[in-house]
């Protein structure tokens, strides 16, 4: 009896636990799928901006481009690679926890049985 109360605290326990760690999945997912909206207009923006350089003649403008659009949309497309790159990581990490407590949970049911 007292076993069958420890099993299923430690049970309802790493339930809660795996439960708290999937809301952080959650939000890591919809801030992953935020930023890579995000990372996929920059993309663009920096290819349209390159491409109108490539097929401009004047110095004087492609300097204006440069400036005003290609370095800004450069800087933002790379510091979005790597939030995504972070963010990957993040999800990685947090989905370990959760295959660790399912092996856990699961070898005590084994027990159990």
């Amino acid at each position: 009896m007292e076993e069958t109360i420890a099993k299923s605290y430690l049970q309802k326990s790493l339930e809660e636990w795996k439960d708290d760690i999937s809301l952080v999945l959650d939000e890591i997912a919809k801030e992953y799928d935020e930023v890579a909206q995000e990372l996929k207009v920059y993309s663009y923006k920096y290819g349209i901006t390159k491409q109108v350089i490539q097929s401009t003649v004047n110095e004087e403008i492609i300097e204006k481009i440069r400036q005003m659009y290609h370095k800004p949309f450069e800087e933002s497309y790379n510091q979005l690679k790597e939030y995504i790159r972070d963010l990957e990581e993040k999800r990685r990490v947090f989905q370990m926890f959760i295959q660790k407590i399912e092996e856990v949970t699961r070898k005590e049911s084994a027990k159990v049985s």
